[in-house]
């Protein structure tokens, strides 16, 4: 069994000197929390999560992309203040933004030990130039690929990786289609047969 996260946490900082590690909640159905590691020290968190002799998580099943934008929380919070010459408590909205990032999530098991999963994030600083994080292939050699599915697809960079390129789209291929943003677009000159939804974009792009 996975001794809860808060103490795997723990037991993460203490192997890794300086490194953050913070327990995710999950509000889903599923409920499953996660550890977020920082990308400075995430290599040295996994290689101790495969080598420690009571973890030896040694198969990474999935990396997946997450992309996250930019959003505003709204609170209701009371303050006091002088309304017609007399304090009074009222209610006020703050607005409480939080930048956009990137976001690279594993899935972790142990074939030796048969537990898992146990899931761990890294997390961009943020959706533009700082979209860096560490490539985990060195320990999960299983990594390599589907690393490379979310450079291609989400635009996250893997510090590391051996070679890092395209995988699903071509190179040449502007942007990342799984970015929420992403823009598709509307004249498809690599649709050889154009139909439906595609074929209307492209009558609109072409003039007649």
């Amino acid at each position: 069994m996975i001794a809860p996260l808060d103490t795997l946490a723990r037991r993460i900082q203490e192997a890794v000197p300086g490194a953050r590690v913070e327990v995710v909640p999950n509000d889903s159905p599923a409920a499953q929390p996660s550890l977020l590691v920082d990308s400075a020290h995430a290599l040295a968190i996994a290689r101790f999560l495969r080598d420690e002799p009571s973890l030896r998580f040694d198969y990474a099943s999935n990396v997946a992309g997450v992309d996250w934008l930019d959003s505003v929380t709204k609170t209701k919070t009371k303050v006091k203040k002088i309304v017609d010459g007399v304090e009074k408590e009222v209610e006020e909205t703050v607005e409480t933004k939080r930048p956009g990032y990137l976001e690279v999530v594993y899935h972790l098991y142990s074939m030796n030990l048969k537990h898992g999963p146990l899931i761990i994030r890294q997390r961009t600083g943020n959706r533009a130039e700082l979209n860096r994080v560490a490539s985990l292939i060195s320990v999960w050699r299983g990594c390599e690929f589907q690393e490379r599915e979310v450079y291609d697809l989400y635009g996250v960079v893997f510090d590391g990786h051996p070679d890092l390129r395209r995988i699903l789209m071509w190179e040449g291929f502007k942007d990342h289609p799984m970015r929420k943003d992403y823009v598709q677009p509307d004249d498809f000159e690599y649709e050889p047969t154009p139909h439906d939804e595609v074929l209307g974009r492209a009558k609109e792009h072409y003039p007649k």
